[in-house]
């Protein structure tokens, strides 16, 4: 009986345990965030328009980033019992233990804007969009629990609304 196949088996689960313990993973000791849970709002209504939405994962905390076309537009992002449509006020379900509303003080010329999966992140559970009336565009993100969050803006040419939302307290 030839030993090939025991060493190559012995090979892969070593190649693979050695890849499993190489992604490195940061504890709530290591992500010491001192962000909250309370409401965050900043600047005003402009002519920029929201132009998509992408969501990332990183070691302490899961990203939403909403690009714009134009100025940086103001925001309000805070915990809701529920995220409701524009206009028809429809509540927007959401998976997760909380719902943050994401509302950026530009519109969209989207009449269904395309949002990311968050299919394998920690934190997130679902982004939904809520609709785009009267200058404002309202998005829906389902979080696992009531977690401390940060929103900022980074202008520039390419201005962009950031939401991150930690993976512990």
């Amino acid at each position: 009986m030839s030993r090939l196949p025991v060493v190559l088996a012995a090979a892969s689960l070593t190649t693979v345990l050695g890849a499993a313990v190489a992604v490195p993973t940061a504890s709530a000791a290591t992500c010491r965030t001192r962000w909250g849970s309370l409401a965050e709002s900043a600047g005003d209504l402009t002519q920029a328009r929201l132009v998509g939405v992408r969501a990332g994962s990183h070691a302490c905390f899961d990203r939403l980033v909403v690009d714009l076309a134009g100025r940086t537009a103001g925001y309000r992002v805070s915990y809701v019992p529920q995220v409701f449509t524009e206009g028809k006020g429809d509540v927007v379900p959401l998976r997760g233990g909380a719902r943050l509303q994401v509302v950026v003080l530009a519109p969209t010329s989207a009449a269904r804007l395309a949002v990311p999966s968050v299919a394998g992140m920690r934190t997130f559970r679902q982004v939904a969009y809520a609709g785009s009336l009267e200058g404002q565009t309202t998005l829906g993100l389902g979080v696992r629990a009531r977690l401390p969050f940060r929103v900022f803006v980074l202008a520039g040419a390419r201005p962009r609304l950031v939401v991150d939302v930690a993976h512990h307290w």
